[in-house]
């Protein structure tokens, strides 16, 4: 009798989702192996994420193009160096990429741009290096990589922030923003994707949108105002000792604070801020997102904690603050830059298109 053979097993995007939850539920892990100093916490998330692409096409695939990642992070990091601007080592997560963080911001487009085209340029290398040793050893799988490798900087290119084409526009015209709105709706409604993959781009899409619309319409003639909330568990046994009135659940009082920038070491443009309730000696410390005007800072409620080793209050705080924002200085680029971005951006485009259109005329894609 015959052996029937049984077909190949499908990944669903159900299973991308499946994945996605297992890597959560390890958050705790994964947050103690990306603290393995900059060099560990870089290798461990690639390792995590040529396994869980390897879970969707094979291994040589997953490890090519994991290595093609590298590569783009890479143009970024060495960018930043010329600039002279400090990044961490590249962090890989499965299904979006890689990103590097910087612990200094650009202060000018022009910077800007430059460290994001990085990305890009040798990125662009790298496929084309991988093309030429797929048609070189006839390897369909090496040729995959590359192709996919051409698609994945091409997308970048796209001019929506935070993708590396969004962060270019910004020296050659902000203009290109809108040109990203409407194009990554396109790319969002017809482009054939996983699922997932299509959720994802789509939140990115929105976060622009809504970026741009607080920035150029919402608060164009006004403040804005955002408020965070954090929380302190704060070490209160002697304040029993003192027989001190312990406050109630919903005690409320605006809390005494002072903000300051760093200026050098690893935290440089980092904003701290200190906050004091001097009546019980408490003073806290937080990290503001953005550069900030602080307007007000305030307990809003008090949990009255019991643990092995005494008493504590946990203390959760509302900070108010106005983002002080990109001044439009910063867009301020010599007409000669802006061609020279301009014509650089462009020519990888072209040049990403035509290499996608050489390798399906190869034909030896696996």
């Amino acid at each position: 009798m015959d052996d029937k053979q049984k077909p190949a097993r499908k990944k669903s995007p159900l299973a991308i989702g499946g994945f996605l939850a297992v890597l959560l539920s390890q958050g705790k892990l994964l947050v103690a192996a990306l603290k393995f100093g900059k060099v560990g916490g870089a290798v461990i998330s690639m390792f995590i994420t040529i396994w869980a692409y390897a879970y969707l096409a094979p291994l040589p695939f997953a490890i090519g193009i994991v290595v093609m990642i590298l590569i783009h992070e890479l143009g970024h990091v060495l960018a930043a160096k010329m600039k002279g601007l400090p990044v961490s080592a590249p962090v890989f997560i499965p299904f979006l990429g890689a990103l590097i963080t910087m612990k200094k911001n650009p202060t000018d487009a022009v910077t800007e741009a430059f460290i994001g085209i990085g990305g890009p340029i040798l990125g662009t290398v790298g496929g084309v290096a991988a093309f030429g040793l797929g048609v070189y050893l006839d390897s369909g799988v090496i040729v995959s990589v590359a192709y996919a490798a051409f698609y994945l900087n091409l997308f970048n290119l796209l001019p929506i922030h935070p993708l590396d084409g969004g962060r270019i526009s910004t020296a050659v015209t902000r203009w290109l923003w809108l040109l990203g709105l409407i194009g990554g709706l396109i790319v969002i409604v017809y482009i054939d994707s996983y699922f997932s993959s299509k959720v994802i781009f789509f939140i990115i899409w929105a976060m622009f949108a809504w970026d741009l619309y607080k920035k150029y319409v919402r608060y164009r003639h006004k403040e804005e105002r955002v408020t965070v909330a954090t929380r302190f568990e704060f070490p209160a046994n002697h304040l029993l000792q003192q027989s001190y009135m312990i406050p109630g659940e919903n005690h409320t009082r605006d809390l005494d604070y002072r903000t300051y920038s760093e200026l050098q070491g690893t935290g440089a443009g980092r904003q701290t801020l200190v906050m004091e309730w001097q009546g019980i000696g408490f003073e806290g410390q937080a990290y503001l997102p953005v550069q900030a005007l602080v307007r007000k800072v305030q307990l809003v409620k008090v949990d009255r904690l019991e643990k092995e080793d005494g008493f504590y209050l946990g203390l959760h705080v509302q900070v108010e603050y106005t983002p002080l924002g990109i001044q439009e200085h910063y867009y301020d680029v010599p007409a000669r830059t802006r061609w020279k971005f301009g014509a650089a951006y462009v020519a990888l485009i072209l040049f990403l298109l035509y290499m996608i259109r050489l390798v399906h005329g190869v034909g030896i894609l696996s």
